[in-house]
């Protein structure tokens, strides 16, 4: 089974440029993270470890007692809580475009506290154009107001409080601790996740290797699709 977790305001499309590839050699569980999509949207605020023990109720729920997991942003954050907490459910581990901890918490509580009394669409614009390089905006700009369209269509109150968990995050210490087989994916022109903190949990976790692709800004898998494939492809059908 691999599973694949949407990010902080996307749902499941998130996937789907790579999803009928990865169909080709796994069972794929995609999902939303609650207050996304069409999860359930509980009062905020949330913490990681909401969001982890959600994932594991999930897979309870389906019967799936291992896993590989590619996450995306949120998605690895998630991904990294499950390697620590319940590694026996994990048998291979992607982190991309990810951060063990948040540099600046303010913004996120900031943020969540705006789109509560604003909506999302009051700082849609902000998050897309990290999202997506220059070149993208420009070549094809089709692709980030698609995703725009996705963001402001997420429950606000699930929104906000996915930002109140990231506002919480800080995973620095327990990266020490992870086993499970780790590749880390990261864009060369990721703002939202730059190459310091991808580099410290490659650094951090052991045996742990660290890809970039180039040209590819927060939602890489979405931007070079075919780039991402190529260097995930491998690392989860050798841990699968």
């Amino acid at each position: 089974m691999l599973v694949l977790p949407s990010s902080l305001g996307t749902t499941r499309e998130l996937w789907e440029s790579q999803i009928d590839a990865f169909e080709q050699d796994f069972r794929v569980l995609r999902y939303e993270h609650r207050g996304h999509g069409g999860s359930p949207v509980p009062p905020g605020p949330y913490s990681m470890s909401d969001l982890g023990a959600d994932a594991i109720e999930l897979l309870d729920g389906l019967g799936v007692d291992r896993a590989v997991w590619c996450g995306v942003s949120l998605g690895g954050m998630v991904g990294m809580w499950l390697a620590v907490h319940a590694p026996e459910r994990l048998s291979g581990l992607v982190l991309a475009c990810t951060s063990a901890h948040v540099a600046s918490p303010d913004v996120y509580r900031q943020r969540a506290a705006l789109v509560r009394e604003r909506g999302i669409e009051a700082v849609a614009a902000a998050i897309v154009a990290r999202w997506f390089t220059v070149t993208t905006f420009h070549e094809r700009p089709e692709l980030p107001e698609r995703f725009r369209a996705i963001v402001i269509a997420q429950p606000v109150e699930g929104y906000a409080g996915c930002c109140e968990a990231l506002a919480g995050w800080d995973f620095r210490e327990e990266l020490r601790s992870i086993s499970v087989p780790t590749l880390v994916v990261a864009g060369s022109e990721d703002e939202a996740t730059p190459a310091p903190e991808t580099d410290l949990i490659a650094e951090r976790i052991p045996g742990a290797r660290r890809v970039v692709l180039d040209g590819a800004a927060h939602l890489a898998n979405v931007e070079r699709p075919d780039a991402f494939l190529d260097v995930v492809l491998p690392h989860l059908l050798e841990h699968a």
